[in-house]
């Protein structure tokens, strides 16, 4: 097994070494028994005018495994120092799906250049997928599945296979069609191999399935396979036509897409979909200073609450001293509810419907947080603020005010941290964005007014 963390220097200096030495054969055999991510990355890490040098030293196959497998950008710069012949070559190489990424990426003269060099069955089946909506199971199916007929035999059915599969992406799974090409099953090659020759696929075929619509959103579809462990989804049209299929590799794209996008927004970060190192300054600032900006100005609320209270804490000074610890329980406690909430979600274990049970859950587990928390700090006030440090002015009357906010604070950071995401779930918005930033401003003006409410009943100030 290829070990890139502790292997990569080494293979980067023998590359470049095998390069200047023009050992060429040499390089080519060092090459060949590696996975294509693997060669890649190295490719990616060589100075670019020796890129498409390395390239062209691969096997036909092996070079579109890893032409699929690097970066826009490095793609960009071996589509431009491609002859025509070159180019064609690998696109005859790749499967469709592979293709549409990479039209989808492309700036236009490149595309149109692509598009020249593709057969003309591949250039319609490409139009045809570009139509469909971003981010929709048909925006990321490929049409190259094997389709059998269901009076077909099993010895049929390998002929088939055999005369046809080469060119497909899987043979795993073969979609049984009837004569409009409505998916009316499935059939294994294990159910297959392990079937007589003369057996008739209508009589061994899998009838109980599951398939996607072309205008399903790609999420689901990528969680369906995920579900229930398919190498392959069948993608069907609003007439229950086989269109296409979605593939585990594609799959695990888009979850890896739709975790990092979540990530960004629970961070308050506009989504990229460029890799941090090549996202430019500019770019990174624009993302960052919009969300920073909105939380700045939602912040000056806090200022605000804090001002109107100013001749309670003249009064009493020492409370100002533990706004901090406060608000940032209260926000770490929301930020917990809501991740966790916000998983859920993600994972289809929470619906809306479930509203009323996550709240109930949340108030049990913010009573239990919250006692623990203010008797530790109870404890810590008396013992260590007034009898060590010899602060007068920690009584146990503001003691017990401190206790009490941290109890209700937390009570309501987890109440807003748990509803919040399912709340803009059900209307529509990405549960992400009402993360941890977002509810953290919120518990911070909520547990300042709980502050001094408490000052005012208990110590009569404000």
């Amino acid at each position: 097994m290829f070990d890139w963390e502790t292997e990569k220097a080494e293979l980067l200096k023998k590359i470049e070494e095998l390069m200047e030495r023009k050992r060429y054969a040499q390089l080519r055999e060092m090459l060949l028994p590696m996975e294509a991510a693997d060669i890649a990355l190295l490719m990616e890490e060589l100075p670019e005018e020796t890129m498409p040098l390395l390239f062209r030293l691969l096997p036909k196959e092996l070079a579109a495994e890893v032409f699929v497998e690097l970066d826009s950008d490095e793609q960009e710069l071996l589509i431009s120092g491609f002859s025509n012949t070159e180019l064609k070559e690998v696109l005859d190489e790749l499967y469709l799906d592979d293709t549409v990424d990479i039209v989808e990426e492309m700036p236009a003269n490149v595309v149109k250049r692509i598009l020249k060099h593709t057969d003309p069955d591949v250039r319609k089946s490409i139009n045809e997928i570009l139509k469909y909506p971003e981010d929709s199971a048909g925006s990321i199916m490929t049409t190259e599945f094997v389709d059998l007929k269901r009076d077909m035999t099993v010895e049929d059915a390998f002929k088939r296979i055999r005369r046809t599969g080469p060119d497909k992406e899987t043979i795993n799974v073969s979609y049984v069609i009837d004569e409009g090409r409505h998916l009316i099953g499935l059939v294994s090659i294990r159910t297959l191999l392990l079937a007589e020759e003369d057996d008739v696929i209508e009589d061994i075929m899998q009838t109980n399935f599951v398939s996607v619509s072309t205008l399903d959103d790609q999420e689901l579809a990528a969680r369906s396979l995920s579900k229930y462990g398919f190498l392959a989804l069948p993608v069907v049209d609003t007439e229950n036509r086989l269109v296409g299929i979605v593939t585990v590799d594609d799959a695990m794209d888009v979850l890896q897409e739709e975790v990092t996008e979540d990530i960004e927004k629970m961070a308050a970060i506009t989504p990229s979909d460029k890799p941090y190192l090549k996202t430019g300054i500019v770019e990174t600032f624009k993302a960052r200073i919009p969300w920073l900006l909105l939380l700045m100005i939602s912040a000056t609320f806090t200022g605000q609450i804090i001002s109107s209270f100013e001749n309670a804490l003249e009064a009493f000074a020492v409370l100002t001293a533990y706004i901090p610890m406060l608000m940032d329980t209260g926000g770490n406690c929301g930020s917990q509810a809501s991740v966790t909430v916000i998983r859920g979600i993600s994972l289809s274990e929470i619906e809306f419907s479930d509203l009323l049970r996550v709240i109930w859950k949340e108030i049990r587990v913010s009573v239990l947080c919250g006692v623990v928390l203010a008797a530790a700090n109870f404890v810590k006030l008396i013992l260590v603020d007034h009898l060590l440090f010899q602060n007068p002015a920690v009584t146990p009357l503001v003691a017990a005010v401190i206790c009490l906010t941290l109890v209700c604070t937390v009570l309501c950071a987890k109440l807003v941290g748990c509803t919040l995401p399912m709340l803009a779930k059900k209307l529509g918005f990405d549960p992400a964005v009402m993360a941890s930033p977002f509810i953290t401003t919120i518990v911070d003006a909520i547990s300042l007014l709980i502050y001094f409410q408490f000052a005012h009943m208990l110590l009569h100030i404000g």
